[in-house]
């Protein structure tokens, strides 16, 4: 269940499918006074139809903060809408339950995987490729933070080398397993103190392990 807070200047419900789905729900003035004090949300859902040029105001507002956000349109306003809106997602405002929660799971999964990653002192920045210790920045190759980064966003789960070499280096890759391993001790000289990040599980591949507080 995610918190979604809507952006309305109506009355009346702006999405009738919305109450047919379990979220936890909150209301707010599509202005931008009350943008400022609006509640934090998983998802912001900003109303559109009928007031497009306040919606584009709010929307601009909204964009570039951590929730995606989900613009409402009537049928008209689809020629309205320009990326520089900063909305992540559009719908209709009668679109069906099925329609409307298929967009609220990937919004909110698009949403998490740019997340940046954090875990015992370390952070994984994907669309700036950068990792930092402590707020220190680590200098990796491109392998190495791919390698790290893909590692850290499934941890406990135990990957072949095979694995490794498919998902980091690509199918196509002709090298041998022992590049895995080379990375990975270089990796673990990088992360000093922290290179126990990166556990291994004899006879098997490697692991992203959570270190204890």
């Amino acid at each position: 269940m995610a918190h979604i807070v809507i952006f309305t200047r109506r009355d009346r419900g702006v999405l009738p499918s919305l109450e047919l789905l379990e979220h936890r729900i909150s209301t707010v003035p599509a202005s931008a006074e009350a943008v400022a004090r609006a509640p934090e949300g998983d998802l912001l859902i900003v109303d559109a139809v009928g007031e497009l040029v306040a919606a584009k105001a709010v929307c601009r507002l909204l964009a570039g903060g951590s929730a995606p956000v989900l613009l409402v349109l009537g049928e008209g306003g689809f020629t309205a809408v320009t990326a520089e809106w900063g909305a992540t997602d559009i719908v209709l405002d009668d679109a069906g339950p099925a329609e409307l929660d298929a967009r609220i799971r990937l919004a909110l999964a698009v949403a998490r995987a740019a997340a940046p990653i954090s875990t015992s002192g370390l952070t994984i920045d994907e669309p700036s490729y950068q990792a930092r210790l402590d707020g220190r920045p680590i200098d990796l190759t491109f392998k190495e933070f791919e390698l790290l980064r893909f590692l850290a966003a499934n941890p406990a789960r135990v990957f072949t080398r095979e694995q490794l070499l498919s998902e980091v280096w690509g199918y196509d890759y002709f090298g041998g397993t022992r590049t895995v391993d080379v990375h990975v001790r270089r990796l673990r000289a990088k992360l000093g103190a922290l290179e126990s990040l990166i556990g291994t599980v004899r006879g098997v591949g490697y692991r992203f392990e959570r270190l204890e507080a």
